[in-house]
């Protein structure tokens, strides 16, 4: 892309504002000469459960390992069924087949893109151990709605929460309805490091623990900021799941500055709307209501031309994503479960019409009424200059 070009994504502007802080950062972690589970993922855990209001905030290597780790410290054994969306990223579902259990897919609402418990049948949902909703794009799934679910099946409720970081329900923070929920740090997420990072955050202090032995090879001891002393004594079968501190500073600069992005991408989604309101043939997915849990990770449209007006703001310079080009059922990796299209209509109506167009805190107002003018002009039949 040339200098006027707009990407889907960037963080450049941001950086230089945090730039002292993180200086700082990895200033101490080079004196300290420890770069992996130490010092600065410790003050971030600290500082995650001061914004999130979580009792407990893990760190982990990424959002997908965090997502593992909770479902194996939730108990789930060989074979054990766990809800999921059939519209989401892929490691919503491959999280649950790496942690030893088996994906059960569900529909999606169409003006929310959560899960649907509606249509889930008796036979799925009492076959079921777990139910684990996605907080997708700028919204919550309904976390009453799916508490009473999952309590009236017997099922333990997680979420995946790894788009959620600010997002609130009812003054909950996403990922803390449940048992657990967990937290993605990948660079375009609102808060995103440098590479990949994540967490889990929950109010059980047993669950915490596991999480943290599973995460450092199942070792017992040290967890970071809460317990001194180092035990070499090995409880689980665990992972090489641990954060890197250089992440961890990143993180805890961008914290800083969290809240105020949160806000300039809200600004940004209603200029949005207001820019594509009368445009033919968008839809704005999910819609804005201003509710607390909308905090703007991207803003998503549909359109039935979604791959031709890729095409046609990639040659304006426009960036895009989509969002997600294949449901999860149909998905090569899933084939043995047997599903065939025409099993979940919604998510795969999704999956062929929604494309995210650039939102991010250091996009402009400016920049924002261009990629609506390109998108309008693509609607109306008109060429942009």
């Amino acid at each position: 892309m040339t200098s006027s070009s707009i990407p889907f994504f960037s963080q450049v502007k941001t950086f230089e504002k945090v730039w002292p802080d993180l200086r700082a950062g990895v200033d101490e972690i080079f004196a300290d000469g420890k770069f992996s589970h130490s010092r600065q993922v410790g003050r971030l855990e600290k500082a995650l459960e001061h914004y999130t209001g979580a009792r407990r905030v893990i760190g982990v290597n990424s959002g997908t390992d965090a997502l593992v780790l909770l479902l194996k410290a939730c108990g789930l054994r060989p074979g054990d069924r766990v809800l999921v969306p059939a519209y989401s990223f892929v490691a919503t579902a491959t999280s649950v087949v790496l942690a030893g259990g088996r994906p059960v897919f569900t529909d999606i609402d169409p003006d929310t893109y959560a899960m649907r418990t509606e249509g889930i049948g008796d036979e799925e949902a009492d076959g079921a151990r777990f139910v684990l909703p996605v907080h997708l794009f700028s919204r919550m799934a309904d976390m009453t709605a799916l508490a009473a679910f999952a309590a009236g099946h017997g099922l333990v409720l997680l979420e995946d929460s790894a788009e959620g970081i600010g997002m609130r329900q009812n003054g909950v923070h996403a990922g803390l309805h449940g048992r657990g929920g967990v937290l993605s740090f990948f660079p375009s997420k609102t808060l995103g490091a440098l590479g990949d990072a994540g967490a889990v955050l929950t109010d059980d202090e047993d669950l915490a623990d596991h999480v943290a032995a599973l995460r450092h090879h199942g070792r017992t001891g040290r967890t970071l900021a809460h317990f001194p002393g180092i035990s070499n004594e090995t409880l689980h079968v665990g992972h090489n799941s641990k954060m890197d501190d250089l992440q961890a500073a990143v993180l805890l600069a961008k914290l800083t500055v969290l809240d105020e992005d949160v806000r300039h991408r809200a600004v940004l989604a209603r200029r949005y709307d207001e820019g594509l309101r009368e445009v033919p043939g968008v839809t704005r997915r999910p819609a804005i209501t201003g509710a607390p849990d909308e905090v703007f990770y991207v803003y998503l449209i549909e359109t039935d031309r979604r791959d031709e007006l890729v095409v046609h703001l990639h040659e304006r310079g426009i960036g895009t994503e989509t969002y997600y080009p294949l449901p999860l059922h149909l998905q090569p990796c899933f084939a043995e479960l047997g599903h065939r299209p025409g099993d979940f209509p919604v998510a795969e109506a999704a999956s062929r019409r929604a494309v995210a167009l650039p939102l991010y805190a250091d996009l402009t107002e400016a920049e924002v009424d261009r990629v609506c003018a390109a998108v309008r002009d693509f609607h109306t039949g008109r060429v942009s200059a």
